[in-house]
């Protein structure tokens, strides 16, 4: 005769209990181990390879499944899990903070700027960013993906005898090729960096000082690409230290944020991040779609030493997957 064995009462739910904190510890462990790939490659300095580079774009964003592994390390009591979470946190709160230089500079003010650069993306906002240089009436403009008919637009709505911007340097293209800078001061011509796309490059003249002007525009970290971003990225760095103590203003969509290496070496020149100074550090500029919720601020002007910033503004412009960025910006005299 046999003898039906019953389990104890409430042993099946233990078991069920047990397999989901086996799971939760599971899927919070890669959570964190994801996140820590990343924040060790900041730490490292270092932009490391595909998909490092995309996500570094978006470092504060990371809190959020850094946030969610902890949890899921208490639901599952792994107090390894659970150290390894809040030290990640502590590591990407201290990332967070901005990065670069920003004292004030001494000598006496000597002009007020106030400076645009806005991705059009292809040319599609091309028409939305007439009208906002005509509602915020920026001294000088960098236009970036700014293609033959982008161009013509732009030609047509601002320079001619009796243009509000009668001075230009581009460099024409079809897509995401072409660049323009278009400045109410006189602009002589310079080299621009060399890269994929257009940069061109100017010296103004802003009430008797001359300013070099750099549009800034590499190639985005596709993957199997992240190695000519970072080229591109250090051409941009070489200009910047090739200013000494010029007066300079690199402006555009630099495909970059200050979480990645190739970026900060540029700052690392001596340049200072306008957005920053007048208080804007995180402020996201693309994707337009997302933001301001969630997003990178890639789009930037960067400034010598010479300057100071007095505002930042990020604009929608319909068509492009961009915000545009006004700085007001002030020039103050060598000492």
């Amino acid at each position: 005769m046999e003898t039906a064995v019953t389990a104890p009462a409430g042993s099946e739910e233990r078991v069920e209990r047990s397999g989901g904190r086996r799971i939760g510890a599971w899927v919070g462990g890669l959570l964190l181990a994801g996140v820590s790939v990343v924040v060790g490659c900041r730490g490292a300095d270092s932009d490391g390879i595909t998909p490092v580079p995309q996500l570094l774009a978006f470092l504060p964003w990371l809190l959020a499944p850094t946030a969610l592994g902890l949890l899921l390390a208490l639901f599952a009591r792994s107090r390894v899990a659970m150290v390894w979470g809040v030290l990640l946190l502590g590591a990407l709160a201290w990332y967070i903070e901005p990065y670069g230089r920003t004292a004030e500079p001494t000598g006496s003010p000597v002009a007020e700027l106030r400076v645009m650069t806005s991705n059009v993306q292809f040319g599609q906002g091309a028409r939305a960013l007439v009208a906002a240089v005509g509602r915020h009436r920026p001294d000088i403009v960098f236009v970036e993906e700014c293609e033959y008919t982008c161009s013509a637009t732009l030609k047509k709505a601002f320079q001619g005898p009796s243009g509000t911007y009668p001075y230009r340097e581009s460099v024409e293209g079809p897509g995401s090729d072409g660049s323009v800078i278009i400045s109410r001061y006189p602009l002589t011509a310079a080299d621009g960096v060399r890269g994929t796309m257009g940069m061109p490059g100017a010296v103004a003249d802003v009430q008797g000082h001359a300013v070099r002007l750099q549009l800034a525009h590499p190639m985005p970290p596709l993957p199997g690409q992240v190695g000519l971003w970072r080229r591109e990225l250090g051409e941009l760095r070489d200009y910047a230290a090739g200013g000494k103590d010029r007066s300079t203003i690199l402006a555009g969509d630099f495909n970059a944020s200050q979480d990645h290496a190739a970026f900060r070496r540029v700052l690392d020149t001596g340049l200072r991040d306008s957005a920053r100074l007048a208080g804007s550090p995180r402020a996201p500029s693309w994707p337009a779609r997302t933001t301001p919720t969630l997003g990178a601020q890639i789009d930037h002007v960067l400034v010598s030493r010479d300057f100071s910033a007095n505002a930042a503004t990020f604009l929608d412009i319909a068509g492009s997957d961009h915000r545009a960025l006004v700085v007001d910006i002030t020039l103050h005299q060598h000492k």
